[in-house]
C-alpha cells in the first residue's frame, strides 16, 4: 500500500483522514505544527508522525527529509490539508496578517509540494490532493484573507495539473463547505490576535461574528463531519481516473452551480445574506 504524507493532522479533517487512511492500510506519515501535537498523535495510535510548520522553510525541508527516510523514498501521495482561517474585513488586514495567512495556506503548501514532486515523478502513480474550500471559488465577506489564499491555491493547482499532465502525477482539489472541526476556534484565536476590533467601522458586526465563532456548534446550514471529506479523499486517492474537483457538502455543490449560472451581482446578493 502506498506511502502518504498528510499535513495539519492535529485536529479536524487532517486528524480524521490520517487515522482513517491508516486503518484502511495506507502507510500514513502524519504531520503537525507543534511537538506537543506530534506526541499526542503518536499516543493516540498514529505510527508515523513528524513535526512540520508550514510557515518555516527549514521545518518544511526537515519534514521532507524525514518523510523520505521513513518511506524509503517511496512516498507517492500528499494531502495538503494544513491551513487556518483569518477572519476580518479586508480593510482591517495588515500586510503582516495577510502574509501570515499566505505563509501557511499557500507559500508553505507550494514549497512542500515542490520539494516532493521529484520523488513523485519516479512513482508509477502519484497523487497531490489539495484541500481547498468553497471559499476557493466563491468569496464571502469578512473572510478576505482566507478567500484569497484558497483562490490562489486553486489557481496554482490548476496550473500544476496542466504542467504535470504528461506525467504519473495527478493533482486533485477537494472543496469542502462547512465542516465540524476546530476551524472556528482557530479562526477566533487568529481574529483576536491580529484584528483591532475597537478601531474598526465593523466593530458591531465583529461582536456578532465573535459570538458565532465562540459557540459550541456551528449554525451554518449543510454542516457535515470530517468523515465526509475523508470519503472524497479516498476517492481522490483510489480512483483510476480521479476527478479534478471533489465538492463536499450541499452548500458547496449548490454554490458551484450558482457561480456557473448566475450573474455575479445575483450571486453577491445570495452570499451576502448567507
Amino acid at each position: 500500500m502506498r506511502w502518504i504524507l498528510v499535513t495539519g493532522c492535529s485536529s479536524g479533517i487532517g486528524h480524521h483522514a490520517a487515522f482513517a487512511l491508516q486503518q484502511r492500510g495506507y502507510q500514513v506519515i502524519a504531520s503537525a505544527r507543534t511537538e506537543r501535537d506530534v506526541e499526542s498523535l503518536k499516543a493516540q495510535g498514529l505510527r508515523q508522525v513528524i513535526q512540520l510548520d508550514l510557515c518555516d522553510s527549514q521545518s518544511i525541508q526537515a519534514a521532507v527529509n524525514q518523510a523520505q527516510q521513513i518511506s524509503g523514498g517511496k512516498l507517492s501521495a500528499l494531502i495538503n490539508n494544513g491551513a487556518y482561517g483569518q477572519p476580518g474585513a479586508v480593510e482591517d488586514l495588515s500586510r503582516d496578517t495577510l502574509r501570515h495567512q499566505f505563509e501557511t495556506n499557500f507559500f508553505g503548501t507550494v514549497e512542500l509540494t515542490n520539494l516532493l514532486i521529484p520523488d513523485f515523478l519516479k512513482q508509477p502513480d502519484a497523487r497531490i490532493v489539495q484541500n481547498s474550500s468553497v471559499l476557493g471559488f466563491v468569496a464571502m465577506k469578512f473572510r478576505g484573507a482566507y478567500n484569497a489564499s484558497k483562490f490562489a491555491l486553486e489557481g496554482i493547482s490548476d496550473t500544476m495539473r496542466l504542467e504535470l499532465a504528461d506525467t504519473s502525477v495527478k493533482v486533485i482539489l477537494i472543496e469542502p463547505g462547512p465542516i465540524k472541526t476546530q476551524f472556528r476556534a482557530n479562526a477566533l484565536a487568529a481574529f483576536e490576535s491580529r484584528i483591532n476590533r475597537q478601531e474598526s467601522r465593523f466593530k458591531t458586526i465583529y461582536g456578532n461574528m465573535l459570538e458565532r465563532l465562540s459557540a459550541d456548534k456551528s449554525t451554518a446550514p449543510f454542516t457535515l463531519g470530517p468523515e465526509a471529506v475523508t470519503r472524497e479523499l479516498i476517492r481522490a486517492l483510489e480512483s483510476r481516473n480521479p476527478k479534478v474537483r471533489y465538492r463536499v457538502t450541499s452548500a458547496t455543490k449548490i454554490l458551484a452551480v450558482m457561480r456557473r449560472l448566475l450573474p455575479s451581482r445575483w450571486l453577491d446578493q445570495i452570499v451576502r445574506k448567507y
